[in-house]
């Protein structure tokens, strides 16, 4: 009896939290707002480092390019192979009936 009761909490207290018609929040928006806090917050920890050397600048500016957002430079491959059409395999030889 004991196991129907805890059943029964877990199962409504499931049903509070994610009620249906509600609106869950755009996985790529919340990804894109992620990875834009993090690069920040790592572009601020390597600006704190003190070089002293040429190797640890070279890592320095290395690092700082690495973080910079660039555009693609054209249409991603999988969206271009998207509109071709599907290749029909080759015809059957006459020998193979």
């Amino acid at each position: 009896m004991f196991v129907v009761l805890r059943s029964a909490f877990w199962l409504t207290l499931a049903y509070l939290v994610i009620k249906p018609g509600v609106g869950l929040p755009d996985p790529a928006e919340m990804s894109a707002q992620a990875m834009a806090f993090g690069s920040q917050a790592l572009a601020a920890q390597v600006e704190t480092i003190e070089c002293t050397d040429l190797t640890c600048a070279g890592g320095k500016s290395v690092l700082a390019a690495a973080l910079q957002n660039t555009p693609p430079a054209s249409i991603p491959m999988h969206v271009e192979l998207a509109s071709d059409p599907v290749p029909f395999p080759r015809a059957r030889p006459d020998r193979a009936g």
